[in-house]
């Protein structure tokens, strides 16, 4: 048996210290984490009572690039570094001080250096998160301080890492779903242009010489023509006006809970966003509950999990009906934010005494859904924009045919 010093942050956030007997440093670590703690120094005792130094100082932010904000696949990699690292059996501490000199991209070496500073300076990992707001989401570090609370850091950070990859998996199936329709936006967009610019006026000169009256269709189109010929200016200055009222509307209070409410109930494309926060929900809520935090603290570190503010309110609203008594899945099922079968299944978890094995059951349903909900938006957004396209293109294309068709009408009662 060794002895070993090691200072540990406690559910409450609180940081504490001391010392304690184990056969090695896994075995210490393991120790700290069953007490609910997340150990971030941990130091053999030598000989003369000090312990050895756990690694150098990490450069703080100030010194490398500005850390306002992070590609996904970086913050991928650093948090799937991190967790391999905690682990592995390595101290909070230890962890950034590796990652600090293993890191070669400036950025993430810098953001390693920032935590590990203010794990020096006192603070926990996710106070120092809330730092840098552009690089680590409200769902993010809600997650990181619930594995604190609940001594169980490594594993919701691996949670992260699925989740991370989740995101990154569903963006590049969007992308490659959209790459067939972008190729037939640019070609839609080049045969418009071509067709209005070149074709219409040539038109409307031939029919101008002869004395005959354009159809409606093409007059319509030859309007367009004049207008963004004139005030094409006013497209770009309308849409840059739209960004700016729409950014300074969900900046306020109202608008953005407006704006929040509007997307979670978007038909279709609101699927996928309730399905990972249905499944995050779970599998997070099961692994505190696995852990020993109790349902109230477990409540209040969820009600940010989602990322929307509508939703962040019902979450509010339940956890103060589970301190009146009323039961979760009740609660839940009034405000109406869950589907049936969630609700059912942890009513039964709640009544068997098996909550946190239900809510990793729920999670697993849940997550199957998710991957039907996004195979079946990426299915559904190529021929949405082929259709779109398809029929502005045949606007435009009828309005020169009807042109076409009167002017052979013309000379063939002409002739006659």
């Amino acid at each position: 048996m060794a002895d070993f010093n090691y200072v540990a942050r406690s559910s409450d956030g609180s940081l504490v210290r001391g010392t304690l007997q184990a056969g090695d440093r896994s075995a210490a670590i393991r120790e700290i984490e069953a007490r609910r703690c997340v150990p971030i120094r941990l130091d053999p005792v030598t000989p003369s009572g000090k312990g050895s130094a756990s690694g150098r100082e990490a450069p703080t932010s100030a010194a490398g690039q500005p850390l306002t904000t992070l590609p996904l696949p970086q913050l991928f990699l650093f948090t799937e570094q991190l967790a391999h690292l905690l682990s592995a059996g390595m101290t909070l501490n230890e962890g950034l001080s590796i990652l600090v000199g293993r890191l070669q991209q400036p950025r993430l070496k810098a953001l390693a250096g920032a935590l590990h500073q203010g794990l020096i300076d006192g603070r926990s990992l996710s106070q120092t998160m809330r730092d840098f707001p552009g690089i680590f989401s409200s769902l993010y570090v809600n997650m990181v301080s619930a594995g604190e609370a609940s001594g169980s850091l490594s594993q919701i950070l691996r949670r992260l890492v699925t989740h991370l990859a989740g995101v990154k998996d569903l963006r590049d199936k969007v992308q490659q779903a959209l790459v067939y329709p972008s190729v037939l936006v640019v070609a839609g967009i080049g045969l418009i242009i071509i067709f209005i610019t070149v074709m219409v006026p040539q038109l409307t000169g031939f029919f101008t010489s002869t004395g005959q009256k354009l159809p409606l269709p093409t007059q319509i189109l030859l309007s367009v023509y004049e207008l963004f010929k004139g005030y094409w200016w006013v497209i770009p200055v309308l849409l840059a006006a739209a960004v700016a009222l729409w950014r300074g509307f969900t900046r306020t209070p109202e608008g953005r809970l407006l704006w929040d409410r509007a997307l979670w109930h978007f038909p279709a494309f609101s699927r996928i966003p309730r399905y990972r926060f249905y499944a995050q929900f779970a599998r997070t809520l099961g692994t505190l509950s696995e852990n020993g935090v109790t349902l109230l603290k477990s409540l209040e570190l969820l009600e940010d999990i989602s990322g929307n503010q509508w939703v962040r309110e019902r979450m509010v609203e339940v956890r103060q009906m589970v301190v009146e008594g009323t039961s979760l899945s009740n609660a839940l099922r009034q405000q109406k934010l869950f589907p049936p079968l969630f609700l059912d299944m942890m009513a039964v978890g709640e009544q068997t005494g098996r909550f946190s094995e239900t809510m990793g059951m729920i999670a697993d349903v849940h997550e199957r859904e998710l991957d039907k909900q996004v195979r079946f938006v990426t299915s559904l957004v190529p021929p949405l924009v082929i259709v779109i396209i398809a029929v502005v293109v045949g606007l435009v294309v009828f309005g020169i045919l009807a042109a076409v068709f009167n002017l052979t009408s013309g000379l063939h009662h002409g002739r006659r």
